[in-house]
């Protein structure tokens, strides 16, 4: 096996920690052609379908990838803003916010602002987990925290980053000290950022008559199978409206974006709404505690069709709330997960005349740089 080139080394460096925030991946443009490379890698991922290779590709290729990318293209159109992919806006503001915020917390501990390099990646699509991982390392990073934006662990979402990561280092010579931060479905600050984005709607918006928690949906057989996803979902949602002070009369849990025959998660968003409109209630809204980052399950799935079937059934006004975005309190909660993890990490640089001594060492065992 081959390994890639390593970065520049130079015995007086600065060693620097990098931050790698990964979010699951948008097409480039909202085309079918796009669309179809996107899918092509996220359906082929063993962790997103649990179907023996030889028997899935032909369906793959053969079907899905044919009739699919169409449809979605289009979906994905309806919420394509002039800046590009809502997610990967949101992405992007998000690296520079927790950079910035990261930065400022680590002049007030008197360390230096540049000691932390944070970059942001796509588990499918682009910026690819790899080319963020080599940025990282030309930058001189020998530690890395990665956080998938994924709250709540699934194998399919957080499980698949972790693959990602590896298989990129496999094929790196020195590979740099990695921690992983898996789920943080129950952290306090993640939760209050969760209540503030809500209550900030209620207080313009006041309260609906009832509130649906939707979640994004897995196949049921990832539960029987021992995924911890349902019940994080469960504990991220018990959490808030307790926060939040809903009755349990008030409010109902739920998985979205079904994807086949098969039996996912219930109860159903689709459903749900369904019923709730049925009931002919006044107002409901929905929230994506699972979602960082509004994209196309919430501006489309839940924002427009979702919409559709709760008024086709009856219902009366239908609100979305927007997901965490670059609300202040997330990004200090974020802020606060990653400095938690770096715990032994943070330390002052080495002074001038350290490295100088470092490098003279170097050079006098036959050091070049």
């Amino acid at each position: 096996m081959a390994f890639r080139p390593e970065p520049p080394f130079a015995h007086d460096r600065t060693p620097k920690v990098g931050v790698l925030l990964v979010n699951l991946g948008t097409p480039d443009a909202p085309t079918a052609s796009a669309v179809r490379r996107y899918l092509a890698e996220f359906l082929a991922d063993p962790r997103v379908v649990e179907i023996p290779s030889l028997a899935w590709r032909p369906v793959l290729h053969g079907i899905v990838l044919r009739t699919r990318p169409a449809k979605s293209a289009a979906r994905y159109a309806s919420i394509w803003t002039r800046d590009g992919s809502p997610l990967a806006v949101h992405a992007s503001k998000q690296k520079v916010l927790l950079s910035g915020y990261l930065g400022q917390r680590l002049k007030l501990e008197g360390l230096p602002a540049d000691g932390l390099v944070v970059e942001h990646a796509m588990r499918y699509g682009n910026p690819s987990i790899g080319t963020a991982l080599d940025r990282l390392r030309t930058a001189g990073c020998d530690r890395i925290v990665v956080v998938p934006l994924y709250p709540q662990y699934a194998a399919s979402t957080t499980g698949s980053t972790i693959d990602a990561v590896a298989a990129h280092l496999a094929r790196t010579r020195r590979v740099p000290g990695l921690r992983i931060v898996d789920t943080y479905h129950d952290d306090p600050g993640y939760i209050a950022a969760l209540a503030a984005v809500v209550n900030d709607y209620w207080m313009k918006h006041g309260r609906p008559e009832h509130f649906v928690l939707s979640f994004h949906g897995l196949p049921r057989r990832s539960l029987t199978r021992g995924d911890p996803y349902h019940c994080y979902c469960q504990a991220t949602a018990r959490l808030l409206v307790r926060e939040l002070g809903v009755e349990p009369s008030h409010w109902t849990l739920a998985f979205q974006s079904r994807f086949g025959r098969g039996r996912w998660l219930e109860p159903y968003t689709a459903a749900t709404l369904e019923r709730l409109g049925k009931a002919k209630l006044r107002r409901v809204d929905v929230f994506a505690p699972g979602f960082v980052a509004d994209c196309l399950e919430t501006l489309e799935e839940l924002a427009i069709e979702g919409k559709r079937v709760y008024r086709a059934a009856g219902g009366g006004d239908y609100d979305v709330i927007p997901c965490l975005n670059e609300h202040p309190r997330w990004i200090a909660a974020l802020a606060d997960i990653v400095l938690a993890n770096l715990q032994g990490w943070l330390r002052p640089p080495p002074t001038p005349d350290e490295r100088e001594a470092t490098l003279l060492r170097a050079k006098a065992r036959g050091a070049s740089a």
